[in-house]
């Protein structure tokens, strides 16, 4: 194998997952970003999406929303406010959300729109990691 890198995602209130990677993809404020072993150190806003991570053979993903992730060369932490593993999805709940939010978005006012977007968008991260759409 050769070189990969730490994996940390981590919320207020534990820690999500700490595992080795030889490639992570994370969903930046402003679009993907891919990270290889060696990267430039640097620090981004997360957006809502998956976070997946390859290893050889080995694949993960799980659905974060909102926070920060910092790049270091031999490291990748996520610092998130959401973050779940597939297996902690209840993907009927979310197409409900997911249903909600878009008729809520047909009346919303300006004040709300950026809460209802944010459970669109995390509902729809849900569904996709849940479907295999990340990993």
């Amino acid at each position: 194998m050769g070189e990969t890198l730490r994996l940390e995602v981590v919320t207020p209130s534990r820690r999500v997952l700490e595992s080795r990677a030889s490639e992570v993809r994370i969903p930046g404020a402003l679009g993907e970003l891919g990270v290889l072993p060696g990267h430039t150190p640097l620090l981004t806003s997360l957006g809502t999406g998956e976070v997946t991570w390859f290893d050889g053979e080995t694949t993960g993903c799980l659905v974060v929303q909102g926070g920060f992730a910092e790049v270091q060369p031999d490291a990748v932490t996520v610092l998130a406010s959401v973050a779940e593993a597939v297996d902690e999805i209840d993907l009927e709940a979310a197409r409900a959300t997911l249903a909600e939010a878009q008729e809520k978005l047909k009346t919303v006012d300006a004040d709300d729109f950026d809460e209802v977007d944010s459970q669109l968008r995390l509902a729809e991260a849900r569904i996709s990691a849940a479907a295999g759409g990340g990993a």
